[in-house]
């Protein structure tokens, strides 16, 4: 291919701003306006990549979104981002790209090697071959993953950040074409609030790329410039280009993502505004103006360097300035090869023009443009770029080859299969889109569907004067549903006279798929039309079937140009109509989305905040290490200078144990349960009863799931006959809520109770130890803290520290305890008050680490650690906790009583006692009947160790596990 810049009127760039840019560590330059595609090919680029299975040289295939080729690492350092589309990313001053592919190098891939033994490579070869002998499978994965792939990720953290924007608006159009612009135009004078997107640095979709297109008398350049004025002095209209809408949910929800910075210098760019914005749109109406994608012929070699699609040999010409070579072969189904073939021919070309039509064309060529009639490309010639095309005649009717035709050079050549309707954000519902045979396209309903119009291309309307024609009824249609009314009038067109085009996909070539140059289908993965075949054979029926055994449609083009070929071939391999083997699924999003871009603002702690006490400060001074329960930071020991945690926690539980520890307990879910059915609530939704349980009084409930297995526990403490005060574990307080709301809502409406979180509304500091009723009677006067009178499982109110306090007689540690519980911020005046008056008795602050230690030597339970989903009351030894005399059952009851939660050789909760006192189990450490099962694989395993710790007062290991018919060993 010999492409080169010239000098024609009508382009989009400003060749007074030269551009420089770096490609593959070598300095070249553009313009601005150009692509870095366009840049690259006036610089005389021609291969740019290989191909993903057999290294294939590869160049550019499309302008747009559709490419398949021409990936590019952008950037270097923290601003590098993999894979963007050459086609897609705008030049700039100063811009570095580099090939994604080739390894070693791009001119010496190790794959193309492998290429040349593709025949034994076909659709299926990876998964048929490499499952054997299983244990090679790390060396094979090694080696595959070394060649999978295209770009690298980022190592270093995004210096830019991202953002998101909602909408409500009237009516969204998506595309900025002329249908799209025309619908903009026509709502917006309407006085409806209007956003346009497009996903092009400016409006003007093709037009763009056809200056010569004739619109009420005007050109395509006078035309957008008439409507865009237009638009900007409509203040209920914003048009944001740059923009891509990736996703259409339901509710007629549009999500876009705009590049607000991607096309400037890094540099040049401004740190106050995002890089990218997710726009989340919801508009009462939408119009799909999205247009159509040109799909290339499938024939032999069609993949080499230099053989592209007419639409992008056009738009380089005429939008850019960029001819793609000195002479062009141009073939194709329409009469869209005329109006290309002239172009290039007025720019100084020599072109071929293959027409499969027997007809002769009724319009004026180009003197050097020579017209083959009846004939078609059956073969590209060339090694690492074209270098002729092979023709074959074609039958006047029928779809086959009837002889051999010239071979004419080139060092470009051009096809075209027709037309696609991006139909995506229609089909993201999962339906499909409708199969018309009259322009061989998939196509969506000229009626759109509620809440949603098509205009345009989409709907198979693809002559310029048929799509405003269309879209103009459709917005008809729209401002008569919003209630608006307007006079709208279709534009007038001058177009020149159109020939029936001859619908073709797979060119034939007179011999038998799969025998000569490979036709690609799939130009990224590596799919040609023989695989396809290969897959009917082997029985893959369904076309999702033939998508994942040939990797059809996959990819970062999802199959923009070569899924309608590919739906086509399958459809004529299983002797189907089109419409009856339809389509694959069309998923969200539409081309590639940053990951930037979905979280917008919520990266780091706006996205996973991280919860703290109010206590935190205290446990920062005293150099706390911090360990995450759930949402929160806890401190997870206190060491002292040259203690590592092992010490640190001996240290902590012998203070529990002998005098007295602190822990800052405030992360228990806590809720607040009103109303005169309160207790009823209560007795339906724990285990154990409540109707009994007097004010001032606590209780341990178990709280059972529909299976009767155990999902949360705590202690409640009775109020008033009215009002109660759970506490749950910390990671299952918004679970617990939700459980309590969802039984209340749906099956118990009927019971007077309410529920409110008040977790963040109390601080609780849990005073431990035999010495811990000398430190509270330091602080609290009025409340008997004698035994007889403040017994276990009490509670009270009082004043601690000055401070109003709920005192509640409850243990974790199995040693006497007070939890104290104030108002949320008091908690640090609280704890820096106990600390003072035990200091003392040495008062130790202590952690989640001792906290387990000293719960699992009394053998309490933590729900999540020592139970899975999968443990009934019985299981854990807690019967105790289970009362089967209530009136109303609790949650779960009915299914404690099936047959398989009555085995009694289920898994059971059970204490262990390691052999060798210094050895410490591995927490999910499997346990099995015979140290000789090991010789078995798999071997059977009895259960497994849920709690492994050091115990300080023991002097030794200590463990808990679940072992099937743990309560009779």
């Amino acid at each position: 291919m010999t492409a080169q810049r010239v000098d024609i009127a009508g382009t989009r760039i400003d060749t007074r701003r030269k551009v420089t840019f770096t490609f593959d560590g070598k300095t070249h330059s553009g313009y601005a306006g150009d692509t870095l595609a366009s840049a690259l090919l006036a610089n005389g680029y021609k291969r740019l990549a290989r191909s993903f299975k057999y290294g294939r040289p590869r160049g550019i295939l499309g302008a747009g979104a559709e490419e398949p080729n021409a990936l590019v690492q952008m950037e270097e350092g923290a601003h590098t981002v993999p894979n963007i589309k050459a086609t897609q990313a705008e030049l700039y001053d100063g811009l570095k790209a580099a090939t994604t592919s080739g390894w070693p190098s791009l001119d010496f891939d190790l794959k193309a090697t492998l290429g040349k033994a593709s025949r034994f490579m076909p659709a299926g070869f990876y998964s048929k071959t490499f499952k054997w002998p299983r244990k090679f499978w790390p060396a094979y994965e090694a080696v595959i993953r070394k060649f999978a792939g295209f770009g690298s990720a980022p190592t270093e953290a995004d210096p830019d950040h991202y953002d998101h924007l909602y909408h409500h608006v009237d009516v969204l159009i998506v595309g900025g074409g002329a249908c799209g612009l025309l619908a903009a135009l026509q709502a917006g004078q309407a006085g409806l609030k209007t956003v346009l997107v497009d996903e092009q640095s400016e409006l003007g979709g093709w037009l763009l790329s056809d200056p010569s297109a004739s619109i009420d008398g005007r050109n395509s350049d006078a035309f957008l410039r008439s409507v865009r004025a237009t638009l900007d002095k409509l203040p209920n209209v914003t048009c944001l280009s740059r923009t891509t809408a990736f996703g259409l949910y339901q509710d007629n929800l549009v999500l876009a993502v705009e590049l607000m910075q991607d096309h400037l210098p890094i540099g040049a760019r401004d740190p106050l505004l995002p890089r990218q914005r997710q726009h989340k749109i919801r508009a009462r109406h939408i119009v799909l103006a999205t247009g159509a994608i040109e799909r290339p012929l499938v024939f032999g070699n069609n993949d080499l360097p230099g053989v592209m699609t007419v639409s992008a040999g056009q738009t380089f010409l005429k939008r850019y300035g960029v001819r793609v070579g000195q002479e062009v072969v141009v073939t194709g189904t329409s009469d869209m090869i005329y109006d290309c073939a002239n172009g290039l021919a007025a720019a100084g070309a020599k072109v071929h023009v293959v027409d499969p039509r027997p007809q002769g064309i009724a319009r004026r060529l180009e003197a050097n443009v020579t017209v083959h009639q009846g004939f078609a490309v059956g073969e590209a010639v060339g090694r690492n770029e074209v270098k002729a095309a092979k023709l074959v005649k074609l039958h006047p009717q029928k779809d086959e080859a009837v002889g051999s035709g010239p071979t004419l050079r080139c060092d470009a050549l051009l096809s075209s299969g027709g037309l696609s309707p991006t139909v995506h954000l229609f089909c993201h519902d999962g339906r499909r889109p409708i199969w018309d045979e009259t322009v061989a396209a998939f196509v969506v309903p000229k009626a759109g569907r509620e809440g949603i119009a098509c205009a345009g291309s989409v709907t198979g309307a693809f002559g310029l004067e048929e799509a405003l024609k269309q879209t103009t009824e459709a917005m008809r249609e729209v401002l008569k549903t919003l209630g608006a009314k307007a006079q709208l009038n279709a534009p007038r067109c001058n177009t020149a006279p159109v020939q029936a085009p001859r619908h073709m996909y797979r060119v034939p070539d007179g011999k038998p798929e799969g025998v000569g140059a490979k036709a690609f289908v799939d130009y990224q993965n590596d799919v040609t039309a023989a695989d396809i075949e290969l897959s009917i054979r082997e029985n893959w029926q369904h076309i999702e079937h033939v998508k994942r055994f040939t990797a059809l449609g996959f990819g970062t083009d999802q199959g923009k140009l070569s899924n309608v070929n590919g739906f086509v071939i399958t459809a004529r391999a299983l002797k189907r109509p089109v419409s009856e083997v339809s389509t694959t699924t069309y998923r969200p999003a539409y081309t590639p989305v940053s990951l930037g871009a979905l979280a917008g603002t919520m990266e780091g702690d706006t996205f996973d905040p991280v919860r703290t006490t109010a206590i935190h400060a205290s446990h920062a001074a005293r150099k706390a290490e911090l360990e995450p329960v759930g949402n929160w930071m806890r401190p997870w020991y206190f060491p002292k200078k040259g203690e590592d945690m092992h010490a640190a926690v001996a240290r902590e539980c012998r203070a529990a144990r002998t005098g007295v520890a602190v822990m800052d307990a405030s992360t228990l879910g806590k809720i607040q349960i009103d109303g005169p059915d309160a207790r009823e609530f209560l007795n339906r939704v724990y285990a154990n009863a409540w109707s009994q349980l007097a004010p001032g009084k606590c209780r341990y409930g178990l709280m059972l799931d529909e299976n009767g297995m155990v999902m949360d526990d705590g202690v409640t403490a009775c109020i008033s006959d009215t009002r109660f005060y759970m506490t749950t574990t910390t990671g299952g307080a918004a679970k617990v809520l939700n459980w309590l709301e969802r039984w209340h809502q749906t099956e118990w409406p009927e019971l007077r109770v309410w529920m409110s979180s008040v977790t963040d509304h109390w601080s609780t500091v849990a005073l431990v130890g035999p010495k811990s009723r000398e430190v509270l009677s330091r602080l609290c006067q009025d409340i008997d803290l004698s035994p007889e009178s403040f017994k276990f499982m009490d509670w009270r109110a009082g004043t601690v520290a000055g401070l109003p306090c709920r005192v509640f007689r409850i243990s974790f540690s199995g040693e006497v305890s007070y939890e104290l519980n104030v108002e949320s911020g008091y908690g640090q005046a609280l704890w820096e008050a106990v600390m003072a008056a035990g200091a003392d008795f040495d008062i130790t602050p202590y952690g989640t680490e001792t906290m387990h230690v000293l719960r699992a030597e009394k053998g309490f339970i933590i729900v999540g650690q020592d139970t899975d989903g999968s443990m009934t009351p019985h299981d854990l030894a807690m019967g105790w906790a289970v009362s089967t005399k209530k009136k109303y059952s609790f949650l779960g009851q009915r299914s404690l009583s099936r047959s398989d939660t009555t085995r009694v050789d289920r898994k059971q909760l059970v204490g262990l006692m390691p052999e060798d006192p210094a050895t410490v189990l591995a927490e999910g450490a499997q346990v099995i009947e015979d140290p000789n099962a090991l010789n078995q694989l798999p071997a059977p395993m009895l259960g497994h160790v849920t709690s492994s710790y050091h115990s300080p007062e023991l002097g030794r290991s200590i463990a808990m596990a679940v072992v099937r018919g743990g309560a009779k060993r």
